[in-house]
């Protein structure tokens, strides 16, 4: 059980799969594995910024499976049963801690430093169309490469780049919150719908093991959405010649920067 505080970022499958990979010499089924989160009872877990939950919650469950197999281990091998726990009185609950290191400050002057133990990474490719006449943008495939370290679950990670990208493409082209008294309903402010996202997206992952994370995992939380939008930017100028400079960008936004191009 854990307290992971989850946006939808999947903390019930990371913390099942962390689980039932710790736990493999058990030969155990994850549906064996039964889940109790996000508990306020349980100790605070801390936010999701950064995605430190990955890595503090996966590092915690991963030390607290460890701890209970080493608690279960035979002296001549094997493992211990529930019954044989209870009748050689072993505890059965075992906590798990842990803190990041690896780190070092900000400097005040240069604002330089190394501040997480681990690191999250991701290249965006967008290929847009531009409507020459009315100045509407399009995005019509969406290639990225990511770099998030071991892949936990990729079904979560999947999903969860999808639906960055998806974010990504509504900041850029569509979304806006400006005016309170125009943009009152999700259709008014913009968001994204199917119709927007590209079906052709295609995800190249580069995994590389980061050693202060749980089985070489970083975090995946924010990644998707660091620079999206100014790849399509930046895909509308190599395009159309039209240098847009702030999201979103509407197609008066692009007819005003391709009639300064021209």
């Amino acid at each position: 059980m854990n307290a992971w505080e989850d946006h939808g970022q999947g903390a019930d499958l990371g913390t099942l799969t962390f689980v039932h990979e710790t736990l493999r010499p058990l030969g155990l089924k994850p549906t064996q594995v039964k889940l109790a989160m996000n508990d306020t009872k349980l100790p605070n877990s801390g936010p999701s910024g950064g995605s430190r939950q990955n890595v503090m919650t996966g590092q915690s469950l991963k030390a607290a499976c460890e701890a209970l197999l080493a608690a279960m281990k035979k002296p001549n091998g094997g493992y211990r049963t529930y019954e044989e726990m209870v009748a050689e009185k072993i505890p059965l609950r075992y906590n798990g801690k842990h803190t990041a290191t690896g780190f070092t400050a900000i400097d005040s002057k240069t604002g330089q430093g190394n501040p997480y133990s681990v690191y999250m990474y991701e290249v965006f490719m967008p290929e847009v169309e531009v409507d020459m006449k009315t100045g509407k943008a399009t995005v019509v495939k969406f290639t990225t490469v990511v770099d998030v370290g071991t892949i936990i679950n990729q079904a979560t990670v999947d999903g969860q780049i999808y639906g960055g990208l998806a974010q990504g493409i509504g900041l850029a082209l569509t979304e806006d919150f400006e005016d309170l008294e125009k943009h009152t309903n999700l259709l008014k402010c913009g968001l994204p719908y199917i119709k927007d996202i590209p079906d052709d997206i295609e995800i190249i992952y580069n995994v590389t093991k980061r050693p202060n994370g749980p089985y070489g995992a970083a975090g995946v939380g924010e990644a998707p959405l660091t620079a999206p939008h100014a790849a399509i930017l930046n895909a509308i100028y190599n395009g159309c010649g039209a240098r847009v400079t702030r999201v979103p960008a509407k197609p008066e936004v692009i007819l005003e920067a391709l009639a300064k191009h021209r």
